[in-house]
């Protein structure tokens, strides 16, 4: 029920997964409003699809403290399918604080993380990046970010194969005394921690593949990732005009198309679908509230290949591990 787009683009891409992914896909929320939808595909009835009931809705408007109050919310409700173990995911393309508290209230927390972490993949030149926290929380303490470090060095290994990921934290200045106290005394516990940690990198270096894994607090992070859809919606309009603006430059465009769809995809945020929500004890992927159906369908292929590959116990193994080293 949640998102710019819903329940249509939700629907819909639940659908395409079904269809072509070895998923049973639940739809949970008002069971009217999820029908009118379905009632478009005349092959719904034949898929694996089943539309569990839940009558109340977190609305945008609201605070994340709603998903509290609600029990019966569809994020609430979806959550429990998962906490019961009757599904192996969830993906929310709602509202992102009551999807970090409604699955902290039903899987609780990874032994050893106090906090949450959005996980976004980050284009480079190379493989992707991982910048993480996205905005699950915008307060942070130092010892915060390292377990954002730890985590994200674990997500590093499984989604991209990077056997040993560089670990960076933004800030200001690449000295360890640049940054406020936050950057600062995570610097000092990073630097201690068994991570491959490069020190800071600063704003123009997310995107040169210096960094596997770029550690900051969820405010900064959030800025970061509206920044760079807001850049390349605005580099997409400017080539735009510029290729319209003559005859040659028309020729120039289309003998460079497949070069602008390849770079296009790879700035793409739906063609990840989603950043996965690090640190609670149960899979959840959250979307982008303007997600497209293809956004949703490859959301639910990245939570399909982490069920499948038990991403949840090797990231519990890797905090354990990783907590005893460092005491």
């Amino acid at each position: 029920m949640g998102g710019d787009h819903a329940p249509s683009a939700i629907v819909d891409g639940a659908l395409a997964a079904a269809r072509h992914l070895d998923l049973q896909i639940f739809l949970v929320g008002v069971p009217t409003a999820i029908a009118a939808t379905l009632e478009r595909h005349t092959d719904w009835r034949r898929l694996p699809v089943h539309v569990v009931e839940a009558p109340d809705v977190v609305e945008m408007a609201e605070t994340a403290a709603a998903a509290r109050r609600k029990s019966r919310a569809s994020i609430r409700v979806a959550a429990d399918l998962v906490a019961r173990r009757e599904a192996d995911a969830i993906f929310s393309a709602g509202h992102t604080g009551a999807t970090v508290l409604a699955t902290h209230l039903a899987f609780g927390m990874i032994p050893g993380v106090d906090r949450p972490a959005l996980a976004t993949a980050i284009p480079t030149r190379e493989h992707p990046a991982v910048l993480l926290d996205a905005g699950a929380h915008v307060d942070c303490r130092p010892q915060h970010l390292l377990q954002f470090a730890l985590m994200g060095g674990v997500f590093a290994r499984i989604a991209f194969g990077v056997a040993r990921p560089r670990v960076g934290l933004l800030s200001i200045g690449e000295e360890a005394s640049k940054g406020n106290d936050l950057t600062r005394e995570a610097h000092r516990l990073l630097k201690a921690a068994p991570l491959n940690f490069i020190g800071n990198i600063e704003g123009r270096e997310i995107y040169s593949g210096v960094a596997d894994v770029i550690v900051c607090d969820g405010f900064t992070g959030n800025v970061v990732l509206k920044t760079s859809e807001g850049l390349v919606e605005a580099v997409e309009a400017l080539l735009g005009d510029e290729l319209r603006g003559t005859f040659s430059s028309q020729v120039g465009y289309l003998l460079s198309r497949r070069a602008f769809r390849r770079f296009r995809r790879r700035v793409d945020y739906s063609e990840y679908g989603g950043a996965p929500l690090l640190g609670v004890a149960g899979l959840a992927i959250v979307g982008h509230g303007r997600s497209s159906a293809k956004a949703v369908r490859n959301a639910l292929a990245m939570a399909s290949r982490f069920a499948t590959g038990s991403f949840i116990q090797r990231l519990q193994q890797e905090i354990a591990a990783a907590s005893v080293s460092h005491q």
